[in-house]
C-alpha cells in the first residue's frame, strides 16, 4: 500500500472518531441540559470544528508530502 493510501486510510479513521466524539457529546448536551452550560453546544462545536478542520489541513499538506515520497520512490526502483 502506498504511503498517500496510509494516509487518506488513517485521516479518515480519525476524521471518524473526531465526528463521533462530537456526535456524543452533541447528544448528551442535549439530553442533560441540566447538567451543562448554556453555551455548552456552542463550544463543543467550535472546538471540535477547530479539531476536525486542524487535522484535515495537515492531512493534506502530510498527503502532499506522501505523494511526493511515493513519486521519489518509484524513480529509485526504475533506476538501475
Amino acid at each position: 500500500m502506498s504511503k498517500k493510501a496510509r494516509l487518506i486510510v488513517t485521516t479518515v479513521i480519525i476524521e471518524a472518531a473526531l465526528a463521533g466524539i462530537w456526535w456524543h457529546l452533541a447528544r448528551f448536551g442535549t439530553a442533560n441540559p441540566d447538567r451543562v452550560t448554556s453555551d455548552f453546544q456552542a463550544v463543543v462545536g467550535q472546538t471540535m470544528g477547530m479539531a476536525i478542520g486542524g487535522l484535515l489541513g495537515i492531512g493534506f499538506i502530510l498527503f502532499l508530502v506522501a505523494a511526493r515520497n511515493d513519486r521519489k520512490a518509484a524513480q529509485e526502483k526504475t533506476r538501475p
